[in-house]
């Protein structure tokens, strides 16, 4: 199966391995180049991420949708922001002038005080216990055609008909990220796809099958594909790469403090004095916490830099040796690949030219090598199953043919 590459724009450069770039909050012509480069370097999809202090990201999606053909849009949303069907009406409506190119992503909130700043006071388990409710209404709004209410603990109302439905039926793809036992629950339920942070290959093994369980246990018989982000450093050579990692590491440590309100606020970041309340950055400090490499590249210091905050854990080396650890996840079940660079604009260009092609080729020379393998197997002559039957052996066994 053809694994699905995600990239994230912003609408200024900039990341937690440089200073904040002096200029406007929103520059309207990098926000073109960023989408314009990803759509370019061959990515499936971008993320447009969200938070209290963000630009709204609905409108970065529609403006970088009428600036690109192909490129899908991966719009980060918040339940409890705005009323359910409103949302529903929103992301239908872009979902139309984006010709079918827009997935939400659905972010609860691990933050208390994050979410009290957009005047949610809701405790953790009322916020995934919302968002249950939430999305089954979404949902309902994206796909009724006759007038429907809802009573539930949440919200009520009465008489709902939405006038624009999605492009892409039934409904939007739904991503859902999280890393606890209530994520796992209701993402389990609801998701297309389930997103976790990039952690060493056993525990993300355990969060697959955790999600795997949860699906069942909702009743699916398919369970949601999976996406583990990261962040690759790229180099010629493996030197050149691990160079760039500790100058980026450095770089990162140097502007803990120095850019605090702007990434602890509007990019997830919450630097080392802060505990993080949510359970994805407690696992990424406590894979950090038992060494900085982890299998064949993963690197943590640079989430322990930045206390667990979001997409934070690196995978370094050479373009092919990033590709067999990107493989690597591939193979214990992951579809969707989620990169971003420290070097926002440039990295995306590089990762286009460089790293997708070696990943997709390897997925599309396996994929046909499983087709093959499927032809190889010779189907069982009439004749002989005939003769098995009347021998009372009933339908021989084909696995050894």
């Amino acid at each position: 199966m053809p694994v699905e590459f995600i990239g994230l724009i912003a609408t200024r450069p900039g990341s937690e391995a440089s200073s904040l770039t002096p200029g406007p909050v929103v520059d309207r012509d990098y926000t073109r180049r960023f989408a314009v480069a990803h759509e370019d370097a061959g990515f499936d999809r971008v993320l447009i991420g969200y938070s209290s202090g963000s630009v709204d990201n609905l409108q970065v999606a529609a403006y970088a949708a009428a600036h690109t053909e192909r490129l899908g849009y991966l719009v980060a949303h918040r339940p409890g922001v705005v009323f359910p069907t409103v949302a529903a009406r929103y992301f239908a409506s872009l979902d139309h002038f984006s010709a079918g190119r827009v997935a939400i992503h659905v972010i609860t909130g691990g933050s208390d005080a994050e979410q009290r700043r957009d005047g949610d006071y809701l405790s953790k388990d009322e916020r995934y216990a919302r968002t249950d409710e939430y999305l089954e209404i979404v949902r309902r709004t994206w796909t009724a055609t006759e007038p429907f209410s809802h009573h539930g603990r949440y919200y009520q109302l009465e008489d709902q008909l939405a006038g624009v439905l999605p492009v892409q039926q039934p409904h939007l793809p739904i991503y859902f990220g999280g890393s606890s036992e209530a994520a796992y629950r209701v993402g389990g339920r609801h998701a297309d796809v389930f997103a976790l942070w990039g952690e060493p290959l056993a525990e993300t093994a355990q969060q697959i099958a955790a999600v795997n369980a949860a699906a069942a246990a909702a009743g699916r018989d398919t369970p949601p594909r999976i996406s583990v982000s990261f962040r690759p450093i790229l180099g010629a050579t493996e030197e050149l790469a691990w160079e760039r990692a500790h100058q980026i590491l450095a770089s990162t440590r140097a502007n803990v403090g120095k850019a605090a309100r702007y990434f602890k606020e509007f990019r997830g970041f919450t630097g080392n004095r802060d505990a993080p309340q949510n359970v994805g950055s407690q696992r990424l400090l406590a894979a950090a916490a038992k060494g900085e490499l982890h299998d064949r590249a993963l690197w943590t210091p640079l989430a322990a830099a930045v206390g667990g905050g979001g997409n934070s854990t690196a995978l370094v080396g050479t373009p092919e040796t990033v590709a067999a650890a990107l493989l690597d996840y591939v193979d214990i079940g992951v579809t969707t690949l989620l990169i971003r660079g420290y070097d926002p604009l440039d990295d995306a260009i590089d990762y286009g030219r460089d790293l997708l092609p070696l990943v997709r080729a390897e997925v599309a020379r396996r994929d046909r090598g499983e087709a093959a393998q499927r032809d190889d197997v010779a189907p069982v002559p009439a004749a002989l199953a005939a003769a098995a039957t009347s021998a009372g052996g009933g339908t021989p066994d084909t696995t050894e043919l």
